[in-house]
């Protein structure tokens, strides 16, 4: 059961109990039952529960659910113009496109004050041990007010990819090559410099006999 489904049936049950429990009251008073301030109580707790629950239905929009579409947790949201989602390894290729429309129709928050939002897809692979890199699996554009979704072309993501996941590992090597390359030429500047100092105090000693 559905929870639209739900919340429309506990409305009209609520309610019909609500209405017998009014008769059931006014009964009460006729009759001057010793139940019947009870009776008051459990009558109004039940048609505002009726009435929360209708209220609740109104205001309730169910997900939309796109064929073919798969669940993606959504693991990063800024809340403005980047929502991204973590696939799984073995996420199968033709589910991701249906898959980023789920996510970019079902997307939270009213206060998105920005032209775009790019909704995108991406999974975890390994590089060697201890080290990972992201890659975009897919992109969609969502227009917030227009509410219309355009797809990113593959050739996109390619760029993207190339662009975005260079080796960590090289990069790592090749700060460090460079930290102790200006490591080693400071060493060797402040050598030049002590050894400049040594040979000018001579002199001005001599200077001064």
């Amino acid at each position: 059961m559905s929870i639209s489904q739900f919340l429309q049936d506990a409305t009209s049950w609520l309610a019909w109990s609500g209405i017998g429990l009014t008769i059931i009251t006014l009964i009460a008073f006729i009759t001057r039952w010793g139940i019947k301030f009870r009776l008051v109580g459990a009558t109004i707790f039940t048609i505002l529960l009726s009435g929360s629950f209708w209220a609740f239905q109104e205001s309730y929009t169910p997900p939309r659910e796109i064929e073919g579409a798969l669940y993606v947790p959504v693991v990063y949201d800024n809340g403005a113009d980047l929502v991204v989602a973590q696939a799984s390894e073995d996420f199968p290729e033709e589910a991701i496109q249906p898959s980023l429309e789920q996510i970019a129709e079902n997307l939270k928050g009213g206060g998105r004050n920005v032209k775009n939002v790019y909704v995108r897809i991406r999974r975890i692979e390994d590089v060697e041990e201890g080290i990972s890199k992201p890659v975009v699996l897919g992109q969609i554009i969502r227009d917030p007010s227009k509410k219309i979704n355009s797809p990113v072309s593959p050739d996109e993501i390619v760029k993207m990819n190339e662009f975005s996941l260079s080796d960590p590992l090289k990069e790592f090597k090749e700060n460090e090559s460079n930290y102790e390359e200006s490591s080693d030429d400071i060493f060797a500047l402040e050598e030049t410099t002590d050894d400049s100092q040594k040979e000018v105090n001579p002199q001005k000693e001599s200077d001064l006999i």
